[in-house]
This record gives C-alpha cells, sequence and structure tokens, in this order.
C-alpha cells in the first residue's frame, strides 16, 4: 500500500502509484477542482506527477502563494502560444515569472505595436476559454534540439544545445503549441483567467549587448479578477506619483542628455536634498558619528589590493594622468579605510563610527537608468564602524534603533528585516561566519524585529541585515543595510592595538541608512505623491495678495515668517485671487495664505492647507504656532 500524508497529518492509502489530480479527487470535488498542482516536500510539481512512494503531499490551489507562481509561468507559455498563433514566424526564447507577472522574449522581423499586444491579449482569451489540457512529455537533449530546429525555432534549439548532452529534457503541449520547460504548469488552460499583457520592450539575447534585440512583452497574472483589478488600480496610481513626471511639474530637477544618469537639481529639488542631508547629518552628530570627506578619484593599485579592479572594473569609469591609471570611486569603503590607518588606534578607540555624504559613480548599462532611482553618480548616507567581533550585536541594536526612528521621521513604518547568511563561495572559517551571522540575529532580536533569513545571499566576506521599507503602494524599496566585513580591513592592512598590546584586524560594519540620496528623495516624492510634508517642502508658505493695497503687509508677514526659519514665496502679481490659490495648490505647498484689506486691518491671515482646507482667518501668531507645530511633528 502507497500512504500519503497530507499537510493536516492525517494519512490515505492508495494500493499502487497515485497521481497527484487523483489524490485530489479522492479528498473531494472541490479540491479536483481547483487543483493547480502539487508539493511534495518543497517541490512543487504537476497533477500529473505519479507518486510512486510514501510521500507528504499538498495540493497547490490559486489561493496558495506557489499556485500563483504556476499559473504566472502558464500564463507566459499561453502568451507564447498566442503570438505563433498570430505570428507563426516569431521565434520563442525564454519566459519566466517575474515579480507581479512574467515576461516572454520574442525574435520578429518588425516591432510588436499597442494594437498588437491587444490582439495578443484577446487571442490568449480565446485559447485559454478552450480549455485545452497541458501535457507534459520528456525527450532525450539531442533529440529535443532536432525537434526545435524543424520548427524554425533555433533560438530554443540553442538553449537546449547548452544543457549537458547526457540529460533528458521536459516538454509542455497545449493545443498546437509546445515549449521547452521544467515545470510545472496548471493542468489546463482553462485554469488561466485573470491576466492583462502590459508592454513591449527591448532586450539582447542571453542578456548580451552584443547578441541581437529580442522584443520582451510583460504581463501580470492573478488568482482573482479582484487581486488584477487592485494590482491595476495601483499602477495607475503609481504612474500617477512617478517621481519623473512630478519632478518636471514640481520643478525639481531633470535629467539632460549631455550627462546621462547625474541629475541637475533645480533650486526647490536642491532645496529638499538639503533637508534630507542635514537632517542625516544631525543624526551623524547625535549619534557618535565623525564625519570625513574622501577623495572622488582613487589611484588603480588600491582598486587592485580591494578586489574592485578584477571583478567590478566593466562598472567603474576610469581616467590617466601622468601614466598612472585611477578610477572615480563606486563606494566609499576603501577611503574610509586609508582614514582609518592614519595614526596608531587602540581598542579604547572602537567602535569608531565614520560618516561621509560620498559622492560615486558607477557606470551603469544606459536601459537600466531610471529618473533619479538609478544613476551613474549618486551621493550615499555611508557609515563604516570600525569595532571588535564583541561589539557587533550591540552596534547592529543601536543602528536598527537609530534606522527605525529615521524612517519613521520620514513617514515609513512598515519595514521589512531580512538577514543574508553565507554563501557557497566565500572566504573565513565556518566559526567567524557562526559568530557574525548570530552577532547580527541577537541585534535584531534585541531591537523588537521580526526577521526572515536568506539563506546563501550575504556577500562573500560576511554576512548582512537588508532593511526595506514599504511606500504607501505597499511597494518594497531596499535602503538600509549593515554588513560584517572582516575581509577589506586584511586586505588594506588597517589593525589596532588591542588590550594584550599586541596588533588585531577590526571588523568593519558597512552601513547606510537612506543608501543613495537621489534614489530615496525619488521614493519620497513617489511616497507623498509630491506632497512632501512641511519640514521637508522646498516651499513651506505662499503669501498671497487680493490688491496691490496688501502688497506691503505681505511682505511683513513673509519677514517674520522667514525670521522663523520657514521657505515663504510671496505672490503679488495682478492677477485674480482664484488663478492664484488654482496655481499654487498644483504646486502642492503645504499652506496658502490669502491677504485681504480685513485680514490686513486685524493683523491676521487667512489660511488654507494642502487638499483645499480652508483653516479660516487666525492671527499671525497663531498661524506661526500651527506652522512650526507641524514642521516639528514631521507628520
Amino acid at each position: 500500500m502507497l500512504h500519503i500524508t497530507l499537510p493536516d497529518g492525517s494519512q490515505r492509502e492508495y494500493p499502487g502509484p497515485v497521481t497527484v489530480a487523483e489524490v485530489a479527487a479522492s479528498i473531494g470535488s472541490g479540491l479536483a477542482k481547483a487543483a493547480l498542482a502539487g508539493k511534495i516536500g518543497d517541490k512543487v510539481v504537476d497533477t500529473s506527477f505519479q507518486i510512486t512512494q510514501d510521500s507528504p503531499l499538498s495540493i497547490v490551489t490559486a489561493k496558495d502563494a506557489d499556485g500563483l507562481e504556476v499559473i504566472r509561468h502558464s500564463t507566459a507559455h499561453l502568451l507564447a502560444y498566442a503570438v505563433k498563433e498570430l505570428f507563426p514566424d516569431a521565434q520563442v526564447t525564454i519566459g519566466p515569472v517575474i515579480e507581479h507577472g512574467f515576461f516572454y522574449d520574442f525574435a520578429y522581423k518588425r516591432p510588436f505595436t499597442p494594437e498588437d499586444l491587444v490582439a495578443i491579449e484577446k487571442r490568449m482569451t480565446e485559447l485559454a476559454a478552450k480549455d485545452e489540457p497541458v501535457v507534459r512529455r520528456v525527450l532525450p537533449r539531442d533529440e529535443a534540439v532536432a525537434y526545435f530546429k524543424s520548427l524554425g525555432e533555433h533560438y530554443k534549439a540553442e538553449i537546449i544545445a547548452s544543457i549537458p548532452s547526457n540529460e533528458d529534457v521536459s516538454l509542455y503541449r497545449e493545443g498546437a503549441f509546445e515549449d521547452l520547460c521544467r515545470g510545472p504548469h496548471v493542468p489546463s488552460t482553462g485554469k488561466l483567467k485573470h491576466f492583462k499583457l502590459m508592454k513591449v520592450a527591448g532586450a539582447y539575447w542571453r542578456g548580451d549587448h552584443r547578441n541581437e534585440m529580442l522584443q520582451r512583452i510583460y504581463g501580470t497574472a492573478w488568482a482573482t479578477k479582484d487581486e488584477l483589478q487592485q494590482y491595476l488600480t495601483m499602477l495607475e496610481e503609481a504612474e500617477k506619483r512617478d517621481h519623473r513626471k512630478l519632478g518636471r511639474e514640481l520643478d525639481l530637477f531633470h535629467i539632460d542628455e549631455h550627462s546621462p544618469g547625474t541629475v541637475f537639481w533645480h533650486p526647490k529639488g536642491w532645496t529638499v536634498w538639503q533637508e534630507v542631508e542635514q537632517y542625516m547629518r544631525r543624526v551623524y552628530r547625535e549619534n557618535g558619528y565623525q564625519e570625513v570627506k574622501g577623495p572622488q578619484i582613487l589611484d588603480q593599485s588600491l582598486w587592485e589590493k580591494t578586489g574592485h579592479w578584477d571583478k567590478y572594473r566593466e562598472n567603474m569609469f576610469v581616467t590617466e594622468s601622468e601614466k598612472r591609471d585611477y578610477a572615480l570611486k563606486p563606494m566609499n569603503c576603501p577611503g574610509h579605510i586609508l582614514i582609518f590607518k592614519q595614526g596608531i588606534k587602540s581598542y579604547r578607540d572602537l567602535p569608531l563610527r565614520y560618516g561621509e555624504f560620498g559622492q560615486c559613480h558607477r557606470n551603469e548599462p544606459s536601459g537600466g537608468l531610471h529618473g533619479i532611482m538609478r544613476v551613474r553618480g549618486f551621493t550615499q548616507d555611508d557609515g563604516h564602524i570600525f569595532c571588535t567581533e564583541d561589539q557587533i550585536q550591540s552596534e547592529v541594536v543601536a543602528f536598527t534603533t537609530l534606522l527605525k526612528k529615521v524612517y519613521k521621521d520620514f513617514g515609513f513604518n512598515d519595514i521589512i528585516y531580512k538577514l543574508s547568511t553565507r554563501p557557497e563561495k566565500r572566504i573565513g572559517t565556518e566559526e567567524s561566519w557562526d559568530r557574525a551571522e548570530k552577532a547580527l540575529a541577537e541585534g535584531l532580536q534585541a531591537s523588537g524585529c521580526e526577521f526572515e533569513y536568506l539563506p546563501g545571499e550575504g556577500a562573500f566576506y560576511g554576512p548582512k541585515v537588508e532593511y526595506t521599507l514599504k511606500d504607501a503602494l505597499g511597494r518594497p524599496w531596499q535602503c538600509g543595510t549593515i554588513q560584517v566585513d572582516p575581509n577589506l580591513p586584511e586586505r588594506l592592512d588597517a589593525e589596532f592595538v588591542g588590550e594584550d598590546g599586541a596588533r588585531h584586524r577590526p571588523i568593519v560594519l558597512h552601513r547606510a541608512i537612506v543608501g543613495s540620496l537621489e534614489r530615496f528623495i525619488g521614493i519620497l516624492i513617489e511616497q507623498h505623491a509630491g506632497a512632501l510634508p512641511t519640514w521637508l517642502s522646498p516651499v513651506q508658505v505662499a503669501i498671497l495678495n487680493i490688491t496691490d493695497s496688501q502688497a506691503d503687509y505681505c511682505r511683513e508677514i513673509a519677514k517674520s515668517l522667514q525670521n522663523q526659519g520657514l521657505r515663504v514665496i510671496t505672490d503679488l502679481r495682478n492677477e485674480k485671487i482664484t488663478y492664484k490659490i488654482r496655481e499654487h495648490a498644483l504646486q502642492k505647498l503645504p499652506f496658502i495664505v490669502v491677504v485681504g484689506d480685513k485680514e490686513k486691518e486685524a493683523g491676521a491671515v487667512a489660511v488654507r492647507a494642502r487638499g483645499n482646507k480652508d483653516l479660516g482667518v487666525m492671527p499671525l501668531e497663531a498661524f506661526s504656532k500651527l506652522i512650526a507645530a507641524d514642521v516639528s511633528s514631521k507628520v
């Protein structure tokens, strides 16, 4: 007898080999209908998979994360099926699942148009409605190569040819379309109901710019109609909040073709930058960091010692002077170690915390650049803590506590914590990795943080914690990090004198809170839809007169508020007050003050808050207190 153990611990007996679908049917018709796949241990398999020995089994449905993965994977194949139906000359390449959906790359003689996407999506819906079974078969590698060559699918044949010759490959067929895939897939196309094609973009074959350009069609797929609609609504909202669009509308910055991948900050945008930087500078000062500043250009020999010249050279901007090769720094770490090495350091000096608003340059591919979120020239709130192994935990506690406060002040309260552990290729002893991982975990626990492990995702030199914040739309942004590094001090010969009088290597903790200031400001713009909180807003108050007779009083109000440290503009133009109010409201200003003869005579102001909220008429002193409280609260 064959014994199948279900997730609730119960067991079912079968006289011989049984498929996942048959197990689901024996439990109930509703489960049989909902079954998309099965999970045996950690392996997800097709419902047609035959179980031949005693096994644990859970039936995967659309309610499970694994089920959604299977839906998206299968929808990518449905996309390829539809493309081949409508454009028989198109060649299929690869079609993986990605976050929120999938894509598939095609080689075709002309670019796909928006009208093509509409037709393809319609055909996908028609094919799904046929509810054709999805059937798996296995072929020897060479036979599979010959088969796809016979179909004219040369890209697919090339993929299969790269597989070892002694291996078999699996193919999945639905209707007239058959594709190479490991699976698993839904049992039939009728399970695919809630999807939408999003866009088409260029992509190089195998991701290599030296290869031919393909066309990548992106799509999204969900378990229910409501989930699909929620996602599409979120995308619409995200488009409204796009920092590139708001950057233009609010006159904050621009990106120019004369310097691709770098930012031209306008006065308003630079005001936001300065508020973020000066806030972080106070954070440094109040938490034991000494601010330093390293040079932009460093000799090639230093980058060779750190290992960057061998492993990161193609991402570095290089230059030459007097027959010496230099590189613009892509990170600040080596410079901080060179500063640490100046003079003898004692164990009494540790932990020693350096912070820098260090400008870095990385030669990112032009296709990967994205507004101010991903650039070639950026500034980090970079910090390095030089400490002993015994001090790692306490430093992680202090850093995590500080990070949570900073994120809260910027309006982020939902933080995800992840601990990345030792990768397969690494340096150092197992004991040192044990101690470092334990210190990071205990530091997070002592900070009251629930976290998840990312096995094998640490750097080759040490484990790290990633701090990911969620914005108003629920989108994750990984900004903060703290990484344990015993390697760089070894490579650059950094030492301190221990209590025993001997020389020891310090541990370096690489840490950042906001990360790239450019990217973080982009996140802030999208988080607040451009309506930045009063303390960050480039203009906090606009003072508007109704007629020329209030102009001098407006200037007095502006002077008074400016003396309070506020950022104020006056609009004394001979325009209708409704026009001026609307114009400044579109700039998402926190407060608009309107002054007429009555307000002038009473020494008062009529106040409008953002969102067209009429706060009424109040004495200037009362308004000063109101805005001061608003700035102080950082709400």
